[in-house]
């Protein structure tokens, strides 16, 4: 579980899907109001507190995107509480940790996204690609000194899927960011057809 802030009232949170396995969570149960999820949502807010102080009373919007190869990205905003300290009961005070306004947003993701820390390895696994003849589409951006490639995986047969992921994790990472945050922040190096580019000029 890696977790990082991203404005003050603002974090993203990366799960693995061995984070999930670990707590006995399949993909499907992040979509479903079960025990498991409530103690999986309480740890993760007890360590955004213990490593970014990001204190988690009050109303939360919590967007969930499932990623294909990667796992989970879980963004969690504060919302603005606007109860008076002397409005507050005693025994609410008591039970506030533990009561969490949530309002959630899922989503599901068709895009592998694949981090490299140098060219060389965005090279090197576009060649293999391309050679093995799973893929010479994809789209190539920069982002925080990093490479990333993405492809679409939509409709793309499973033993052919599994064997591009198992290529790309040997030179990259599975990326922790969606592809809106790489649109908005990051920079589009080749926007299509990434891996027949790359094998061309390289």
């Amino acid at each position: 579980m890696k977790i990082e802030r991203l404005n003050q009232d603002k974090i993203r949170i990366f799960l693995t899907f061995d984070d999930l396995l670990e707590r006995g969570i399949q993909k499907e149960d992040m979509w479903r109001e079960i025990p498991k999820v409530h103690e999986l949502f309480s740890e993760m807010m007890d360590q955004a507190y213990n490593e970014l102080g990001f204190d988690a009373s009050g109303p939360l919007a919590v967007e969930v995107f499932a990623l294909p190869a990667q796992g989970m990205v879980v963004i969690v905003t504060r919302g603005k509480v606007n109860v008076r300290p002397d409005d507050r009961t005693h025994d609410e005070d008591e039970n506030e940790e533990d009561v969490y306004e949530l309002e959630v947003t899922l989503e599901q993701s068709d895009v592998v996204l694949y981090a490299f820390k140098d060219i060389e390895d965005v090279i090197a696994v576009s060649r293999r690609l391309h050679d093995s003849g799973l893929t010479s589409d994809g789209r190539l951006y920069s982002y925080n000194g990093k490479y990333m490639l993405a492809f679409e995986a939509e409709g793309m047969e499973q033993p052919r899927y599994h064997a591009m992921i198992a290529l790309l994790a040997e030179f990259g990472d599975a990326a922790s960011v969606t592809t809106a945050v790489l649109d908005e922040y990051g920079k589009v190096v080749i926007p299509a057809q990434a891996v027949a580019e790359i094998c061309t000029y390289f």
